[in-house]
């Protein structure tokens, strides 16, 4: 059964923008940032089950066996294989709202039923276990959450992670947390989620927090038999990876240190700027993001943020991500991982489209 994402149609086929904060990748790297990257480049070699130097790269960083390794094209295409490998029709899977829709997609594109349970602003977009537990049927096979959280940017709490994974247990689901975000501008190295028990599966990739995007470079981390399963998954979707992306990521990861450097000095100035900017904004409220390169501001005398969000495109040409995309329309999403004057060119536009703004 087709099942559409409209966020990505969107986001694949909207208008440009001069001022450019709805694409939520970081700055992207050049060669440059890579040291090595020219001289590994090769067309041709082994990657039946992904390049064995990238496995065991991914593996050594996250401390866990190369068997509990899967590879993918992006962490969209990770989350696609897991809803493969676990997911029959009939089933039900939980997923968080508000919410990255692919993730709806990808389960109700498998026969799934789709519940959701609530990540509420008031709460500060906490993960709650009790919205967990309240949402639980007994046909529930699979619970999705994003952490860090897209689209606010909030760290879920370690105790509540866990609280999740004990209620996934005991109803014999298991608990997919995409960490795409998670690792982006911290200070310290991010424990996966998959670290914490077998119920628990991690997807990742290089994209969001380390500029690479170009890579398609993502993976699974999950127990062996599920990891597994998930190489069995790919199989049938696109058999293998591309052998001279893997390889490049593969050299990304001696250099992994270096590039989250990069990205907290790139992270840190933009995240001023933001928090700045927003601190000044009576016209908006939001929660303030614990990492990441997003955040969720919501009109305070709006029910759609749409409107808004249109002018802002057409009169200042500005773009951002419209807040019903994630199921809060009036909120809108901002992004600031790529260039300071591109950010600081379409905050200044932002404040102009709301002080222009009927009252």
């Amino acid at each position: 059964m087709f099942t559409p994402a409209p966020y990505m149609e969107w986001a694949k086929t909207r208008p440009r923008a001069a001022f450019d904060l709805a694409g939520s990748n970081l700055l992207g790297c050049t060669l440059d940032d890579l040291p090595e990257a020219r001289d590994a480049l090769e067309l041709v070699g082994s990657n039946d089950d992904g390049y064995a130097p990238l496995v065991e790269a991914i593996a050594r960083r996250y401390g866990v066996d190369t068997g509990c390794v899967a590879l993918a094209t992006g962490a969209s295409g990770a989350n696609f294989l897991v809803c493969a490998a676990l997911i029959e029709p009939g089933d039900h899977v939980l997923v968080e709202r508000p919410g990255y829709d692919p993730l709806m997609a990808a389960a109700a594109m498998m026969g799934a039923s789709v519940g959701r349970f609530e990540r509420r602003f008031e709460d500060g977009y906490a993960l709650d276990p009790d919205a967990v537990r309240a949402a639980i049927t007994p046909a529930t096979r699979l619970i999705v959450v994003t952490n860090s959280h897209n689209p606010s940017g909030v760290i879920a709490a370690p105790a509540a992670l866990d609280e999740v994974g004990r209620l996934a247990e005991a109803a014999g689901a298991r608990v997919l947390v995409d960490e795409v975000y998670l690792e982006a501008g911290l200070q310290s190295r991010a424990r996966p989620a998959a670290a914490r028990s077998d119920v628990f599966i991690t997807t990742n990739s290089l994209t969001k927090a380390y500029g690479l995007s170009g890579l398609r470079c993502g993976w699974v981390l999950a127990s062996r038999e599920l990891a597994g399963r998930v190489r069995r998954a790919r199989d049938v979707v696109d058999g293998t990876g591309s052998f001279p992306a893997e390889k490049m990521a593969a050299v990304a990861f001696a250099h992994l240190d270096r590039l989250a450097a990069r990205a907290r000095t790139i992270l840190g100035q933009n995240g001023a700027a933001v928090r700045a900017f927003l601190g000044s904004r009576q016209q908006l409220e939001w929660v303030d993001p614990d990492g990441g390169s997003v955040v969720f501001p919501r009109l305070r005398d709006a029910e759609d943020a749409g409107p808004f969000v249109t002018r802002l495109l057409s009169d200042h040409d500005t773009a951002v991500v419209p807040g019903s995309f994630f199921e809060a329309p009036a909120h809108f999403r901002i992004a600031f991982g790529g260039k300071a004057e591109t950010l600081a060119g379409g905050l200044a536009r932002i404040g102009r489209a709301l002080d222009a703004r009927p009252r």
